[in-house]
């Protein structure tokens, strides 16, 4: 029979130090999707701030993408557009209930229109740039 001495401390030691570095390659993970760009009809790319549907928080008026994020990780857009009260609540009351009908998971934010005119140019672009990217994979099913 064989007995092996282990030193307590040695063995917490190196657990703890396992624990931090999985917490930190997740925390790694976390932050890569935490932000996504969407590219506009324009090839402009807008960053977008990216939230579980039911944790999002109140928003002020901004430019949003209700998202379904598919098991292989690849974000679907289902609807593209802008909320527009003052009221932060209403705001987020709006993108939970469209996104609860449509059946998102993920909302992703722009907020860095500088006004409501650019926040409708935005809007526009993208939901042009996505219906050419929809229009770009059909086509490349046809063949």
């Amino acid at each position: 029979m064989v007995a092996r001495i282990i030193e307590l401390a040695v063995y917490r030691a190196q657990r703890t130090l396992a624990h931090e570095e999985t917490a930190r390659r997740a925390a790694q993970a976390h932050e890569a999707t935490r932000f996504h760009f969407w590219t506009g009809a324009s090839g402009k790319r807008y960053v977008h701030s990216v939230y579980d549907l039911v944790e999002c928080p109140p928003l002020p008026a901004a430019n949003y993408v209700l998202v379904r994020r598919d098991s292989n990780g690849r974000p679907h857009a289902l609807s593209i557009g802008r909320v527009t009260s003052s009221v932060p609540s209403l705001n987020l009351a709006e993108l939970r209930h469209r996104g609860a009908e449509l059946g998102a998971n993920e909302v992703h934010i722009h907020l860095l229109a500088e006004n409501a005119k650019v926040g409708k140019l935005i809007e526009f672009d993208l939901r042009t740039g996505q219906v050419d990217t929809a229009m770009s994979r059909f086509a490349g099913q046809a063949h």
